[in-house]
């Protein structure tokens, strides 16, 4: 996991169903929790195969336990006559890729990353030769919104964006597994980047800021200078109070020598200093050498 993230196919994806017409759905899995990556998925299957995709048993993530989840997963990776009625494509957001989002300056939303998660996988289906005529999708902010703004990018598709469409369409039900199961095989997997991460005996739990597990890791693997591991989004408020609360106070040698006030907060670096200023000053190293950007050569 890093600040990239790559679209990852199933076998059949390029050039599904050769050329016949195909609906493609999207949803998510991992929006919520403060550890471990968010998945963006999207699925394909033939127009015309709708009943064979329920047949298949194909429904919200939730409602379905997880051996069932993992049942109709190994068949959309393994089974060949199922590869022929549904692929799948995916992108995995690190916490990392997330957190450094969230965190810019000019703030890009969860909402606009899981947008352009969706647009990008939809990209890669019309770039993989695939022939899709609707589009169904999971709403992330206002429906109205997001239909609109997809409808601009991909015109004369159809396209349906609205609530539990996990429920409602096979299509998005297909993709919602397929991200499920994946996200929750990488935070089972997980494979620290950072040495000596102090994990509780019962593991980090389920990532959900409500599960216990998950508290009792934030709490026990927060290092004083620098913060949480890579597993951890950073941005999140569970996280960051922890930060405040128990990291060493921040220093800004900047505020000093300008005669501001020091700001305490780990995280003070990242707001503007006033409701003008608009893009990081310049450090008074490069002021003292008269230094200045190179714009042409």
């Amino acid at each position: 996991m890093s600040l990239k993230c790559e679209t990852e196919r199933s076998k059949t994806w390029k050039d599904f169903g050769d050329g016949v017409p195909c609906v493609l759905g999207i949803d998510e899995a991992g929006r919520g929790p403060v550890l471990g990556p968010m998945v963006y998925a999207a699925a394909i299957s033939p127009l015309d195969q709708n009943d064979e995709l329920k047949a298949l048993g194909v429904d919200d993530s939730k409602a379905l336990n997880e051996a069932k989840r993992e049942e109709i997963f190994e068949k959309m990776n393994n089974d060949e006559e199922i590869q022929q009625l549904v692929a799948y494509a995916l992108r995995a957001l690190s916490p990392e890729l997330i957190s450094s989002s969230m965190l810019k300056r000019q703030k890009y939303s969860l909402n606009e990353v899981s947008h352009d998660a969706a647009i990008a996988l939809i990209r890669d289906a019309l770039n993989c030769n695939v022939n899709v005529v609707e589009i169904k999708v999971d709403t992330v902010g206002p429906k109205a919104t997001y239909q609109a703004k997809l409808e601009k990018l991909f015109p004369g598709i159809s396209i349906c964006v609205t609530e539990k469409a996990d429920s409602l369409f096979p299509i998005v039900s297909a993709a919602s597994i397929a991200a499920k199961v994946t996200r929750d095989h990488r935070l089972k997997h997980w494979e620290f980047k950072e040495k000596n991460v102090k994990v509780p005996d019962a593991g980090f739990g389920s990532g959900y800021p409500g599960d216990p597990n998950t508290k009792k890791f934030l709490q026990l693997s927060v290092n004083p200078v620098f913060g949480f591991c890579s597993l951890v989004r950073s941005s999140w408020k569970t996280a960051s109070t922890i930060v405040e609360k128990r990291c060493v106070p921040g220093y800004w040698e900047d505020d000093e020598e300008e005669g501001k006030p020091q700001n305490k907060k780990m995280s003070g670096w990242l707001q503007p200093k006033n409701a003008e200023e608009k893009v990081p000053k310049r450090n008074v190293y490069f002021k003292e050498r008269s230094m200045r950007n190179v714009v042409s050569l």
